[in-house]
């Protein structure tokens, strides 16, 4: 689960502006050997799905390699205490779980700001573009679990039904990119879309069925943030500052409410605008006049003072999901992933374990589900949905097509992990899980290919 790209329009590489050559650029953008030939092409790498799962893969082999080489320090590494205290508030937690429960609130106010996006203005606004991917992610999710519960019915843990129903977007995309011209490419629109359903499926899983012994003293107090956030918002104050102070107290409270601190990034997701402050057309028309009066007026500090003001007009003629989205995006997926596969990746790869894994309830169902309940969970409901309604198969796609990248659904590393560490209260069912949940990724990752590669092949035989 990875948030999509930000959006086109405020994407470097499709930027329409040309700055003149004459304009000072900052070192990472000058034609300097290391920035043309090092940075840009290291940047231009990351920024597509094979780059940004590679980075997330990279990390989590290190994480491996480590715990197996050097399992001591692996260890006390992520254990390191961190306190933090405030009068009578302290926070005690150790390093593993300060990216567990703080940075990964980042990530997922990234995720629900992705969401929120792409109900208002994206892939899920037209009910019939968006109802076969919908049902196929639901579908996959609904699978996943109940062969996880089949599996672990007599006597199996069963809190870990909700391990295999999260997908990892950023592995996924990147083993559909590694698939290049034998997929079609409206395939990867409609695995966004399954991407942002399951996000939202997974969200509701962690709040609903992931929080115990609640505090409602916190949870009233989490509610009363919330509200007041809404209350700056309808007085129209919009510095950066206050929400972010907000946002804190926000955490602070759903953290101590006993729900996990995660939400809170959910929550202030869904609260960020996702219109402008200003019309674009008005902006426009206003900053043309300033711009004019910008380059006639003779006296700096009054220049000055005017192009001050036409940056804050230009700034807040775009949404501030839109900001938000493009300015935390880099961070989330660059960032705050890595390290939370490196602080979780982290098992022991002996042949023990990892017979222990795959013959025990748990891991073999997270394995069965991941690879088989979730992908024809996914295609079975897709099917009916279109058998038994007007709904059509999306444009430039088929049923094997679907079929192909069912079983990518399956990849669900980094969310996976996190759930199981939720799921989960015994390090030897961790270990399991994790173990179960690399395995069945990979898997997934393996038959998806080979589903996509067999189509391309028939297509091929076909058209000769």
């Amino acid at each position: 689960m990875t948030p999509c790209p930000p959006p086109p329009s405020l994407s470097e590489d499709d930027s329409r502006v040309e700055v003149p050559r004459r304009f000072q650029r900052p070192w990472l953008r000058s034609e300097r050997p290391i920035p043309r030939k090092v940075v840009r092409p290291v940047e231009r790498f990351l920024s597509e799905e094979v780059g940004s799962g590679s980075l997330l893969l990279a990390a989590a082999l290190i994480a491996l390699v480590w715990s197996n080489v050097a399992t001591a320090s692996y260890d006390e590494f992520w254990t390191t205490a961190v306190s933090v205290e405030v009068g009578s508030l302290g926070f005690d937690e150790d390093l593993r779980h300060v990216v567990n429960d703080l940075l990964m609130a980042i990530f997922f106010y990234v995720v629900a700001l992705e969401v929120k996006r792409e109900v208002m203005f994206g892939s899920l606004r037209e009910a019939a573009t968006a109802a076969v991917p919908i049902a196929a992610a639901l579908g996959t999710m609904v699978g996943g679990a109940a062969v996880y519960v089949a599996v672990n019915v007599d006597g199996g843990a069963l809190q870990g039904w909700a391990v295999p129903i999260a997908t990892d977007i950023a592995f996924a995309l990147g083993v559909l990119g590694i698939a290049g011209r034998r997929a079609p490419p409206e395939l990867r629109a409609f695995l966004l879309t399954l991407a942002v359903v399951d996000d939202l499926g997974t969200i509701t899983v962690i709040a609903l069925f992931f929080s115990d012994g609640l505090s409602l003293a916190w949870l009233a107090g989490a509610v009363g943030v919330v509200a007041g956030i809404v209350v700056l918002q309808r007085l129209g104050v919009r510095h950066m500052v206050v929400y972010v102070l907000a946002a804190g107290l926000l955490w602070v409270a759903v953290f101590e409410s006993g729900v996990h601190a995660t939400i809170a990034g959910v929550v202030l997701g869904f609260l960020t605008p996702a219109v402008a402050f200003h019309r674009r057309e008005d902006a426009g028309e206003v900053i043309g006049t300033q711009l004019k009066e910008i380059t006639s007026d003779s006296e700096v500090e009054l220049s000055e003072a005017t192009m001050w003001e036409t940056s804050r007009l230009a700034r807040e003629a775009v949404a501030p999901l839109t900001r938000l989205e493009a300015l935390l995006h880099p961070w989330s997926a660059y960032a705050i992933l890595p390290l939370f596969a490196l602080a979780n990746a982290g098992m022991d790869l002996s042949v023990t374990q990892i017979e222990n894994a795959l013959t025990s309830q748990v891991g073999l169902g997270i394995v069965l589900g991941l690879v088989v309940g979730a992908p024809l969970g996914g295609i079975a409901l897709a099917w009916v949905l279109v058998r038994l309604t007007p709904t059509r198969v999306p444009d430039g796609l088929d049923w094997p097509a679907i079929a192909g990248v069912a079983p990518l659904k399956g990849i669900g590393f980094t969310v996976a992990i996190f759930i199981s560490v939720l799921a989960f209260d015994s390090d030897a069912l961790q270990e399991q899980a994790k173990l179960a949940i690399l395995v069945g990724s990979v898997l997934s990752a393996v038959i998806g290919l080979t589903a996509l590669w067999a189509r391309a092949r028939l297509l091929d035989r076909a058209r000769r």
